[in-house]
């Protein structure tokens, strides 16, 4: 049995009221053959410094950076290095869920800021949810330039990106509205984006938030693009066929783990505990 079906039992177990038996081991899979780094000329990133100030509580490694929550995702952060970190460097990775409301894009902001705090490189937290933009709602900063610029406008990158006041964090907002995200994510121009991403900001790691993968194409398109996917599962609110149905959508894309998220097995003082379980198979 696969870890993501036994994550997926597991999250069956608790629906039905049966205690699942916790599974801590993280295995990591094989790095991806290495890839060629084109040089580019432009470093440049946006020199204003956005402060970043939230009163939501679901922002806990901002809110409560030491609590027991934030410890989780740190405990992410640290297996995400592990796996990611081997022959080569696979930085850019992506969060995705079957549907909404799984906690993706709270995962994914949280995520960053566990990396940016404590992590050595920069890090680099993409909204690219272009639908339903949220990353500059969460954080409560308005957003300028963002990647729909970049692929509709050629508006350089490093023009695009602003700085933080959490770490060493830097933010891409989605950019302006567009009628298409479809089109522009199977465009030539999102897999030269995504390759300049990789390769101009090797020293970092680079987080993406995407749309849920089953309204929406374009999050299957984005998985072939990226080094690794992390998916985010909410106990008890997509059916067991969903989840089914979104993973085998990413066949032949690398996903490196599934996170149970708002699990209800834990003692109450981790209110939103996040287990996580690697996987090892292609």
């Amino acid at each position: 049995m696969s870890r993501i079906e036994k994550a997926l039992e597991k999250a069956a177990q608790m629906r039905s009221g049966e205690q699942p038996v916790v599974r801590e081991q993280i295995v990591p899979i094989e790095a991806s053959m290495p890839r060629s780094v084109p040089h580019y000329a432009h470093q440049g990133i946006n020199s204003t410094i956005v402060p970043i100030s939230t009163t939501n509580l679901m922002l806990t490694t901002i809110i409560e950076p030491y609590s027991s929550v934030s410890e989780q995702y740190r405990k992410l952060k640290s297996a995400l290095v592990r796996m990611t970190n081997k022959d080569t460097f696979r930085n850019l990775i992506m969060i995705a869920s079957a549907v909404a409301g799984e906690g993706k894009s709270m995962t994914a902001i949280n995520l960053a800021i566990s990396m940016a705090q404590e992590f050595d490189r920069t890090v680099l937290l993409i909204d690219a949810d272009l639908r339903r933009p949220s990353i500059h709602r969460y954080l409560e900063f308005e957003p300028t330039l963002g990647i729909s610029d970049c692929l509709q406008d050629g508006v350089d990158v490093g023009d695009v990106i602003i700085k933080t006041n959490i770490g060493k964090l830097s933010i891409i907002p989605a950019g302006k509205e567009v009628d298409n995200p479809l089109e522009l994510f199977s465009s030539n121009k999102m897999h030269d984006l995504m390759e300049e991403l990789k390769h101009r900001y090797n020293d970092r790691y680079i987080i993406i938030d995407t749309p849920p993968i089953l309204p929406f194409a374009e999050t299957r398109l984005l998985g072939h693009l990226v080094d690794g996917i992390v998916f985010v599962i909410q106990e008890g609110l997509a059916p067991k066929e969903s989840i089914q149905e979104a993973i085998e959508s990413l066949k032949g894309c690398s996903i490196l783990g599934v996170l149970l998220n708002n699990s209800t097995t834990v003692s109450t003082e981790t209110h939103r505990y996040s287990t996580y379980y690697s996987r090892t198979e292609k």
